[in-house]
């Protein structure tokens, strides 16, 4: 008899035995050993299969996305892969009336879920302290960037101050999250980081292409490839939008400004190989890093009914977190009223 599932996430319908099943129906028969990936937005598998071999099975959130907005960010990976740029693409599956495709859709005790299934492949972070990695990931990303500005999606999002920015305040907002201590003072100084971005994004209009758009080293898988010597892949392009370059490059960076400097000035070296760069993009870096505050706060709060969030972010809602975030965000005020990142020499 199957449990009554009404108010479960539809995560938990997931089951082993759910997930070996669905992956039966599009042509890859599992042995029966599973491993659960570290994802938060989506679920993700490592699943062992009969004959010898070994894939990774996505089942996309619920909701989330529509079947032609994935369709577009598998595109995008079936045009890297084309362009030789290192991607771990999704592949086309067998059986079933998916059968060539690389989405598919199965429904498990009632609830439909989108499935894709890749190669799995192994490796490691990049060393970001390593001048010669930050080269080589400028490279990396200047080729990305070449097929991205080819064509532009159409379905889906664009990185700029609505959607990422005064979109996800409204929804916390009316999602009533911030204590009252704190709500006045968030609501304040969050609507002023806004004003800054959007001054901003006005004073210095960029041209938007095709991006990775979460390009933190954690979707960056450094490989060891023929030879002993490594390389870069990007094995997400769930965030995938349409925006400016440089929010490819400056989650690449860290320490103090000096530190920041002499690392993106490494990426860009690199980067410059392949693609030109206009160093006016350097004055979005901190516009572009409020508007991932606001929207990672954002994310959290919606995806709060999933337990796998509640577990993995125990500290977040609390009246210190919106205290932390007033206070960070009184940050980035003064750090967007600041020059930009300066990089004589290399225009």
């Amino acid at each position: 008899m199957t449990a009554d599932r009404s108010s479960a996430h539809p995560f938990d319908r997931l089951t082993p035995q759910a997930v070996l099943d669905a992956l039966d129906d599009v042509g890859q028969r599992g042995d029966g050993r599973l491993l659960q990936l570290n994802s938060y937005e989506n679920r993700v598998f490592q699943v062992m299969l009969e004959d010898g071999g070994a894939v990774v099975a996505k089942f996309y959130r619920p909701g989330r996305w529509s079947d032609a907005q994935i369709a577009e960010e598998h595109q995008f990976a079936a045009e890297l892969t084309a362009a030789e740029v290192p991607v771990v693409a999704p592949l086309p599956l067998s059986g079933g009336p998916h059968s060539g495709q690389t989405l598919a859709h199965a429904t498990v005790d009632g609830e439909p879920f989108r499935l894709a299934v890749y190669p799995r492949r192994s490796g490691h972070g990049p060393e970001l302290d390593d001048p010669d990695t930050l080269r080589w990931l400028g490279r990396f990303i200047a080729r990305l960037h070449a097929v991205g500005e080819q064509r532009p999606f159409q379905h889906r999002r664009t990185l700029d101050a609505h959607t990422f920015g005064h979109g996800p305040m409204a929804r916390l907002l009316a999602q009533d999250i911030v204590p009252p201590a704190q709500l006045n003072g968030w609501r304040d100084t969050c609507g002023q980081a806004l004003a800054a971005v959007d001054a901003a994004l006005a004073a210095h209009p960029t041209r938007h292409l095709r991006l990775h758009g979460d390009c933190h080293p954690g979707n960056i898988l450094w490989r060891e490839l023929d030879g002993g010597q490594g390389g870069p892949h990007f094995v997400d392009l769930d965030d995938a939008v349409m925006g400016p370059a440089i929010q490819d490059l400056w989650m690449l960076l860290s320490g103090s400004p000096d530190a920041m400097r002499g690392q993106m000035a490494a990426v860009l070296q690199g980067y410059r190989q392949f693609r030109d760069f206009d160093n006016a993009e350097l004055a979005l870096i901190e516009p572009l890093r409020t508007l991932r505050m606001v929207h990672h706060s954002a994310w959290l709060a919606a995806r709060w009914d999933d337990p796998a969030f509640p577990a993995a972010f125990p500290w977040f809602g609390g009246a210190g977190y919106w205290g932390q975030q007033t206070t960070q965000l009184r940050e980035q005020i003064e750090l967007m009223a600041q020059p930009p990142l300066a990089l004589s020499g290399l225009d």
